[in-house]
């Protein structure tokens, strides 16, 4: 497919996708990319960059510290590619990827970014008590039957979809005992599969409120410009340029649903042809393939996929 065929949308994986060692390569072989995770390191006061690459698993899976890792890890990947020309015709970012994608879109500096996603990890953090709230991955049921699943098991205390991340998978968030209920209900109906996460905690519930109110704060501190590219916003799979609509949502995020399915089948929609996932792992591309199976997908995560990618990606 050639360029002129091409649209392309750069997506970003959010928390999830981390594993110690991302990043390692990139740093050692682009200094741009190292240049990424040195201001990261200055700016956070704390080795980032030691944590990304030697861990321990446990230090990097603390939500104060995966959220500015996977940031910086995709940030430091999508430096070389916007150093080699490659540019998206719209960007887009799962949860917490919606602040690459904002770098990405020209909407906020590396900078800001990596300061504001280590502050939302902390208020996440801080918002519910551990062993409160827990989330669920439900596969194979409709979207008005998981629905109904959640009222039905929100006796048991609050329970909401998180993610609508797939035709057949969609995440949800709430109350230990709640989501533990819905779990059982969702079984009952003849989901192909009901899981409890391994996560600390409801993240996208309502439960994640007080945490909203304290990034309000520190998002109203922070400049945000209008986009270069448009990014489509989580919370509405409606694409966004403007920095007020884009602080609004950014806020209301932490507490609300992901609309991901909705968001890469309006990317589609647009003319998208081709997505490129940009950071560790490749939890989106599955999603994505899932959403439909004739759209191009690659991943780039270290200098294999990057080179793979550029190649195919420069071919005229």
């Amino acid at each position: 497919m050639s360029d002129r065929q091409r649209k392309i949308a750069f997506v970003f994986p959010g928390q999830g996708s981390q594993y110690v060692g991302m990043g390692k390569d990139i740093y050692d072989d682009f200094s741009i990319g190292r240049e990424i995770f040195e201001i990261a390191d200055e700016k956070l006061g704390i080795k980032l960059s030691e944590i990304c690459f030697s861990g321990p698993e446990e230090t990097l899976k603390l939500t104060i510290n995966t959220q500015p890792a996977i940031v910086t890890t995709s940030a430091a990947i999508l430096s070389i590619l916007t150093k080699e020309g490659i540019e998206p015709d719209y960007t887009a970012g799962h949860s917490l990827g919606e602040y690459t994608a904002l770098i990405a879109a020209g909407a906020l500096s590396v900078t800001d970014a990596i300061q504001l996603v280590r502050l939302r990890g902390s208020y996440m953090q801080e918002a519910v008590a551990p062993g409160e709230g827990t989330m669920a991955a439900l596969v194979g049921l409709e979207k008005e039957k998981v629905e109904e699943i959640c009222r039905e098991a929100g006796g048991k205390g609050q329970v909401e979809p998180a993610n609508y991340n797939s035709p057949s998978q969609i995440v949800i968030a709430g109350k230990v005992s709640a989501v533990q209920k819905a779990v059982e209900l969702a079984k009952a109906a003849g989901a192909k599969m009901a899981v409890l996460l391994p996560v600390s905690g409801p993240f996208h519930s309502s439960m994640l409120k007080p945490a909203s109110i304290k990034l309000k704060e520190a998002l109203e501190k922070i400049e945000i410009k209008p986009t270069k590219i448009p990014v489509m916003a989580n919370v509405n799979a409606k694409l966004e340029t403007q920095p007020e609509m884009i602080r609004t949502n950014l806020i209301e995020q932490v507490s609300s649903a992901v609309l991901w399915q909705q968001s890469i089948e309006n990317l589609i929609s647009l003319g998208v042809t081709t997505f490129v996932e940009i950071g560790p792992g490749k939890v989106l591309s599955g999603l994505i393939k899932k959403v439909d199976k004739s759209v191009e997908m690659y991943n780039i995560e270290n200098v294999s996929t990057l080179q793979t990618v550029l190649s195919i990606l420069k071919e005229a």
